[in-house]
Parts: C-alpha cells; structure tokens; sequence
C-alpha cells in the first residue's frame, strides 16, 4: 500500500491549504473594492452639498477614478513612504496658505486637508493601520457634509455610507482573522481559521451596531443643532445672502435669480387654496451713488414680550397724521428658512409680530427687522402683519410736497440729465404725486423688456444704459430707474429687496420660495398715508413655477419634513406632537367607545326582534326553521345524491355506457368478495386477484366476472356489460360457502 492509503489526510493538506491562501486572497480584494466604495460614497455626500469647490471635486474626482481603474484592472500603485511624508509636509505650507488665502475659513482648509490626506493614503496603503486611517477619514468627510448642509439629499448619501460602512467592517475583521493565524501550507497541524473568525465577527457585531447608532445620533441630531451655534461661523456664506445686506450692487438681485435653490417654506394660516401672491420685505435701502444702494440706518434692539413675542412698531412716521400704517387685514404666517446666512428675517409687508427662538431682535428706520443673537441663526420663526388696503382717493389728495425729515429720500448722485427730463415727461398729465408715481410704474412696465442676461460688466451709467441704450433689464433697473425718477420730481422714495410670491405646494400647505423669487421694488412715501409699494416689473416676466411635476411636489414635501421634525426638532415641536398624539388618542378612544355602544344597542334590538319573533311566531318559525334546514342538507349532499341516482341508473342498464357501468360493478364486486375473505390489494391486478383465489368454484365465477368486465372496460362491449349484472349474483350465491373454505387465502398469507 500507498502512504496516500495508510493516511489519506496527508493528500487533502495540501489542497486545504491552497483553498485558504485562496480564500485569504479573495478576502484581501473585496476589502480592498469595499474600502474604495466606503471612500466613494462619503466623497458623494460631501460633493453633493455644493460646499466644495470646483478644483477640489474635479481633483479628487479623478483620484478615484485612478484607483478604481487599478482595482477593476489589479494593476497596483503604491508611493513610497519616504515620498509620502515628503508630501505631507509640503502640505503643511500649502494648509497656512489655503486658509489665509485660498478658503479663509477653518471648514474649508480642514476639508481641503482631509481629501489631501485621503488621495494620499488612497495609494500607499501598506499597512493596516492605513485601512484604519482611510476608513475613520470618510467619515470625517460625512461629519463635514452634516455640517455644510441640512437637505434630506443627505439622508440617503449617509444611508448608503453605512450600508459600505457595515460591509467594509466586517471584512476588516475577515481579513484580521485570516492573516491572524499561520497559513496551513507552513504548518499543516493548525486548524482552519473559520473559528476564530467567527468569534470575531460576532465580537465586532455589537460594536458596529453602537458605532451606528452613535454616528446616527452624532450626525442626525447633535451636528444639525451644534453646528448652528458653534459651526455656523465655518460653513460657507450662501451667495443669496450677500443680496439682502446694506449695500447691494446693481445687477446682484440678477444673479441671484439665476438659481433655483430654495430659500424658505412660508406656511400662511388657514391658507389652503394658495390664494396669496405677497411681498416678503428683507432690506429698504436709502442711498444710491449710481451703481450701489446701501442705507445707513441705525437699528433699535427690541425688548420681548412675556410670552418671548417681539412686537413690532409699524413703520417709523414722518407725518403724525399717518394712521394707515396700522389698518388692514392681518395675516399669520410661519417660515422655515434655509441656513442662507444672512440675519435679515423676511416678512410680509407691514409687520406686526414676530415670534421665536432669538435672544436679541432689532429694526432700523426703513423697516427691516434683523436678528442679533449669534447662537441661534435664523431658521423658523412665527410673524403677523397687516396687509394694507390702498385708498386710491385718498392718495390723490395727498399733499405734493415732501414732509421734513425725508431728506434721505430725496437724494440723487451725478446722472444722466435725460433720465430726469424723462421722468417729467413721463408725469406731464399728472396732477398728483400719487398718479405719477402710477404713470411712472405703467411706463417702465409697458415700454421696457424682462431678460436676465447681465452685461459683462457693469457700465458708468447703469441706469441710463437700461433706459435709453439697452432697454432691458431685471428688476434691480426697473425699480432703481423708478426711484430714482421719482426723486427728481421732488417724490420720496427708496428701493426695498426681498422675495416675491412662491410656488404653493398643495401637499404641505406651504409655499416654496426659491432664490429665482428674488425681487426688488420701490417704495415711496405720501403724506397721510405713508410708504405704499409700486413694482415697475413687467408682471410677464415674474418668474412662475406652473411646470411643477407632482415628483417634485413630493420631494418638496419631504425636504419640508426633514427640516421641520429632523433638523429643527425642539421643545416646541414635542409640545405640538405630544398634543397632536394626545388629541389623536382621545379621538380614537372616544370614536372606539361610542362605536361599541352602537353595535351593542344594535345587537340589542336585534336579539328583541328575534325573541319577539320566536314567541309570537313559534310554529311557523319552528316550521321555517327545519325547512331551512331541510334545504340545507339538501344542498350539502346534492352532489352525493345526484352521483348516487347516476351509479344507480348505469348499474340498472350497463349497455348505455359500458365503461363506466363496468367500473361500478367491479368495485361492487370486490367489496362483495371482501365480506366473504377474499380481499384485494390495491397494488394486484384483477388477473393477480383471480389467482389468489383458491376456492375453485369461486374462482371460476370470479374468473367469467373479471374476463367480462375486461370486455366492457377496455373493449366497451354492451353485451359483456349487459352481463354483468347476473354474473355478480352468481358470485353473490357463494355467501353460504363453508367459511373454512373461504379462509384459506388468509392463512396462506
């Protein structure tokens, strides 16, 4: 014999082993593809808050390719660690220079530093504390992502991040305890690793499991809050905030237009239907040089009301005649901004009230309310106003001449001699100031096209390039054009920046404003009734957002939800969902209860009818019930009776159909033969059965039986059928058989 006989074990090692180096190799790829994916997709959340800048998304974007291009082609880079750390201090320089420079912010350099040091570990991943070092570098890019954006976009990237996350873990662990034990190729007495990696795997199941939860509480709940207070200094300036400050430069309410970001959720009490089209006032601006607005108005810090409410005054009058400041229709309304980075809170025109979580509130001559408190930017906030109601009479009479103290409003920089001789021709027929104002809007709204095209730059004269060169514009020309002219008929005036109308979302109730919203339009003051809106944008160009798909509608409505009960979740939202679900309960309890007491006086009245029913009645109902029950039995065995009628009426004339006649006979037959011993088993033949039979005479009547049912079943022959009949009543007479004879078959068994 063979050694490979005496110890088969001795052949099999050799393959083990093999297998294992195999297995260890495939566990070494697909933790490689996962770590990849792991540094993929906390990249995408990254990228997809727009908080990135274009190098850096285009640089690392090409990284990745490059080394998804070396894992899909097992094509290996790897820098030399002496090359590494040269880069790494070179980076140190070009850090300083990033965030004294380049980013100059703490978030950006930070991030910066972070996809600098993932590109780099990315390919030189030489030991495991380099798997260790990549992996906790994703999620320092998921943590920069909660903090530079609170969109519901985010969900999914980090549901997808942890999905990787769990993978990439577990083959950690795979390939610790694969590497942790000598292969079986160097030593053929160790056992397989399958055990100690199963004890691990179950060590680190726990382990991820709090890791989850912690990062899902880190990132989902403290990040969203934290980073409001603490954060919000880092994270980038949004490009809309830098419109609604106390200098604005002519052509930037233009470019903010441009984008279709949203901007805020306005929610109008008892407003379902969308019936408002209104005016969301940010900034008044007072001073024009030619080619920027800016005011200089001090701000009044505000005192709460008991209840935290800051009451706001009506807008400050010149006139003490003025009372319409205050008459109106009062509205409620509720906003869930954007983190858009600007302290300037819109509201409707003619506040009143407003209401929220801000330590320090104030508002400046022109009207603007802003927000002082550092640690609690805006996000939400309640207000009421008073929507004016124009008395067109009343303006007409209104005094033509300027009040003391507008002074402010009157001012005009160097232009264009033509645009003052245009405003007065403009106002010939007018007698009032109220009417030119009126024939000022009509003209620049009828005469002058919309178009957000912007020239290259902007030219010495930007109002007289719109209205007598160009002749289109965006609303910035439209209504500094309108100020500015009605200052040269002696009218006060001034340019006010904020958001138009909305797009009404039937799901939620809310209307989405978006930065494409972004309006600008003129105010101007008459005595006795005080400043009084004039929009000179052709109404045509507004923008609309009628093309809406109900897709969108509904992803609205989530992001609308993210916001409200992920991201800003407080005492006041327990307060409203512990009295939604409290009032939600009693209505069921209370809607259970009288539900119950229905079905039981139900119930009630019908037992009574029963029983009256049963006494006043009881023959005709004792007879209805056994008919009823008559009928059901019939009904039941319907199908037996009619099956049993049938068999009856084919064993009476077989000739009619002799294969199903011949069948009948038979079974009958074998039954009969059971009663006198001789049973048939269901595997025999009916020849077999025959055989078996070991009285002879019986034997021959069986024999006659069988060969004629043979006939009818198989051959359909109607006379064999027709003789079936009598042949089982010359079985029949074997009944009286002496039963020792009839008993033989059993002990032959």
């Amino acid at each position: 014999m063979t050694d490979a006989s005496i110890n088969p074990g001795t052949v099999t090692l050799p393959t083990i082993a093999m297998k294992t180096i195999t297995m260890a190799k495939a566990i070494e790829r697909y933790f490689n593809v996962a770590l990849y994916l792991l540094v993929l997709t906390g990249f995408a959340a990254l990228a997809s808050t727009g908080g990135l800048d274009l190098p850096a998304v285009v640089g690392v974007g090409l990284a990745l390719a490059l080394r998804g291009y070396q894992l899909l082609t097992r094509r290996e880079f790897a820098i030399p660690e002496r090359w590494t750390n040269i880069l790494t201090l070179i980076y140190v320089f070009i850090y300083l220079a990033d965030y004294f420079f380049l980013s100059r912010s703490f978030l950006g350099a930070n991030v910066h530093l972070v996809l600098f040091l993932i590109v780099v570990r990315l390919f030189s991943l030489q030991r495991t504390r380099d798997h260790y070092m990549l992996a906790a570098l994703s999620f320092l890019m998921v943590l920069a992502a909660a903090v530079l954006t609170v969109g519901s976009v985010f969900l999914l990237s980090f549901a997808g991040f942890l999905l990787v996350a769990v993978v990439t873990f577990v083959l950690m662990e795979m390939r610790h305890s694969v590497a942790a034990e000598p292969t079986l190729a160097q030593d053929p007495r160790v056992p397989s690793p399958a055990r100690p990696m199963a004890y691990g795997l179950l060590a680190i199941a726990p382990a991820l499991m709090l890791m989850i939860l912690a990062g899902s509480f880190l990132i989902f709940f403290f990040l969203p809050r934290v980073s409001s207070r603490y954060l919000s200094a880092y994270t980038p300036t949004s490009d809309v905030s830098t419109g609604f400050t106390d200098r604005v430069q002519l052509g930037r309410i233009g470019q903010i237009q441009q984008s279709s970001a949203v901007v805020m959720h306005i929610e109008i009490q008892n407003d379902l239907q969308g019936a408002y089209d209104l005016k969301w006032r940010g900034v008044a601006l007072s001073a024009f040089d030619g080619r920027v607005w800016s005011n200089s108005f001090e701000q009044t810090q505000l005192r709460p009301a008991a209840d935290g409410s800051y009451r706001l005054a009506p807008l400050p009058l010149v006139d003490p005649r003025d009372t319409s400041a205050i008459v109106g229709r009062p509205i409620r309304y509720r906003v869930l901004m954007e983190p858009l980075g600007t302290n300037v809170f819109f509201l409707a025109e003619r506040p009143q009230s407003l209401k929220g979580n801000f330590q320090r509130v104030s508002t400046d001559a022109g009207g603007a309310v802003y927000n002082l408190d550092a640690d609690n930017p805006i996000n939400r906030y309640e207000a009421e106003s008073q929507l004016a109601e124009i008395d067109s009479d009343e303006l007409r009479l209104a005094a033509n001449t300027a009040p003391a103290g507008m002074g402010d409003y009157l001012k005009l920089p160097p232009l264009d001699i033509r645009i003052a001789k245009l405003a007065e021709e403009i106002t010939a027929a007018a007698p009032s100031n109220y009417e030119k104002a009126i024939a000022l809007e009509h003209y620049l709204a009828t005469h002058f096209g919309y178009t957000l095209q912007l020239p290259s730059s902007l030219p010495r004269d930007p109002l007289a390039n719109f209205l007598f060169e160009r002749k289109h514009g965006h609303c910035e020309y439209f209504a500094s054009s309108m100020a500015v002219m009605l200052r040269s008929l002696r009218i006060p005036s001034r340019m006010v920046t904020g958001f138009r109308g909305g797009e009404f979302n039937d799901l939620t109730g809310q209307y989405v404003v978006r930065a494409s919203d972004a309006h600008s339009w003129v105010e101007a003051y008459f005595p006795g009734s005080g400043w009084i809106s004039f929009d000179p944008t052709p109404a045509g160009s507004l923008p609309t957002h009628t093309g809406w798909s109900r897709m969108q509608l509904y992803v609205d409505a989530a992001a609308s939800f993210w916001r409200e009960w992920i991201i800003n979740y407080d005492i006041g939202h327990q307060r409203t969902l512990g009295k939604g679900a409290a009032t939600t309960s009693r209505q069921f309890f209370d809607e259970a209860r009288q539900w119950i007491e229905r079905q039981h006086r139900a119930l009630l009245r019908s037992a009574r009818r029963a029983h009256d029913h049963f006494t006043n009645f009881s023959v005709r109902w004792l007879g209805g019930s056994m008919a009823l029950a008559a009928v059901l039995i019939t009904l039941l065995n319907l199908r037996r009776m009619v099956s049993g009628l049938r068999n009856r009426s084919l064993r009476a004339h077989p000739e009619r159909a002799p294969r199903e006649s011949a069948a009948l006979w038979y079974e009958r037959m074998v039954v009969r033969m059971a009663r006198l011993g001789w049973r048939k088993s269901p595997s025999e033949t009916p020849l077999d059965f025959v055989a078996a039979i070991q009285e002879a005479a019986l034997q021959k009547k069986v024999a006659r039986f069988t060969r004629a049912y043979e006939s009818a079943r198989f051959g359909k022959s109607a006379h064999d059928a027709q003789s079936l009949p009598e042949l089982f009543r010359e079985i029949t007479a074997s009944e009286g058989v002496d039963s020792r004879k009839t008993t033989n078959r059993a002990a032959a068994g």
